[in-house]
């Protein structure tokens, strides 16, 4: 049981979240690390000040680390985040100076790539730098769950009878052989060995497809890292098209998940029934294929051509997911007309957290029902 908190630090508190002036009358004297917090948070939320930071890109890379230095990861994300909003300071993201001082979370990500178009080449080699930090850290968090789930997936999903030692589907293989139990010896006698399957060609082509319209950033982020993971198992075929009023094919790029993200272009408007148009285009073993759509459905573009190729492709035999987002951020918004009539044509329609993804594809690869597997995990749309 936590022990009450003391009058002091109840003070020292109050103190730091009222900030200065009139709160000083509260009799609180800060040591001098608060006051240093103090200075960052008065920078960023006196209502009084204007860019509280200072002009020149000095000042802002040293706020930067300050408040790196006097606050937790968690808590410099949403000042970072507060600045951008707050005191305007995505032109001064432009400055490599700058840059080097943030801390990345994929809303500063986000708003690098909005300015990828704009970024000087000095900056947008920092820029990448920063990215690139982001996307390695989430690649040791997701890239093993991933790519273990699409390999189990597909090993199980073609048995050989003339498996290797290492191929060998143990439990499987025990099943099939326990009449040939000894007990004078207490074991088993494999006559029929049951393997995982191995081919060199792929055995599933997966799609993703992915709104990259501004409230889509995160899942961008997100879906870059997957199709790159993706992209490296053999044994799948992965494609990555991104869209927005226009559509551009990725794939080329998936080597390397930074390329892919500084391949998009965030922003502008959303057109799903042309995205769909390019990606049946791709489709050419339906029953071989996971195709997966990541958008809010915010339709901008001609909503019936949109369901009538939605229609289409649930009725050619790929397996189709709509994913209404891809991230950690909660409850999603999105368009419930859309997603009611998405889900009726039988597509699991719903938001996905990256650390579901895995299990998510590894269903699918297998033609699990999706629906169920939605159900299990996810709450309703509609």
């Amino acid at each position: 049981m936590n022990e009450p908190m003391d009058t002091k630090e109840r003070f020292r508190r109050w103190r730091l979240l009222l900030g200065a002036d009139e709160a000083d009358g509260i009799g609180c004297n800060l040591v001098e690390a608060d006051v240093a917090r103090d200075r960052c948070l008065s920078a960023l939320y006196d209502s009084e000040r204007q860019g509280g930071l200072g002009s020149s890109s000095p000042n802002v890379a040293r706020w930067l680390g300050d408040i790196r230095e006097y606050f937790p990861t968690s808590v410099v994300s949403v000042m970072q985040s507060d600045a951008l909003n707050r005191l305007k300071l995505t032109e001064m993201l432009l400055q490599p100076e700058t840059l080097a001082s943030v801390q990345p979370d994929i809303h500063l990500v986000a708003t690098l790539l909005s300015l990828n178009g704009i970024m000087p080449a000095k900056t947008k080699a920092t820029a990448r730098l920063v990215v690139r930090k982001l996307v390695e850290d989430l690649e040791r968090r997701l890239a093993n769950p991933l790519r273990q789930a699409v390999q189990g997936a597909l090993n199980r999903s073609a048995r050989n009878r003339r498996p290797k030692h290492a191929e060998i589907d143990w439990p499987r293989t025990i099943r099939a052989n326990l009449r040939h139990y000894q007990p004078e010896y207490r074991t088993i006698v494999p006559e029929k060995r049951i393997g995982y399957g191995r081919k060199g060609s792929a055995l599933k082509d997966v799609i993703l497809c992915v709104d990259q319209s501004g409230s889509m950033a995160g899942s961008v982020v997100y879906s870059s890292i997957m199709a790159a993971v993706m992209a490296s198992i053999r044994a799948v075929h992965t494609s990555m098209v991104v869209f927005d009023t226009a559509v551009v094919d990725l794939t080329p790029l998936l080597a390397d998940p930074v390329d892919v993200l500084f391949g998009t272009q965030l922003g502008g408007g959303t057109d799903i029934a042309q995205a769909l148009s390019y990606c049946q285009a791709l489709i050419r073993r339906p029953a071989d294929t996971v195709f997966v759509l990541i958008t809010d459905l915010y339709e901008g573009g001609a909503r019936e051509d949109m369901l009538k190729r939605v229609a289409a492709i649930a009725a050619s035999g790929c397996s189709m997911i709509c994913l209404l987002a891809l991230d950690d951020s909660g409850k999603p918004s999105f368009d419930h007309q859309n997603a009611k009539a998405f889900a009726d044509f039988g597509i699991p329609t719903f938001a996905c957290s990256p650390d579901r993804f895995p299990d998510l594809m590894a269903a699918a690869l297998q033609k699990r029902d999706l629906r169920l597997w939605a159900e299990a995990h996810q709450p309703r749309v509609s």
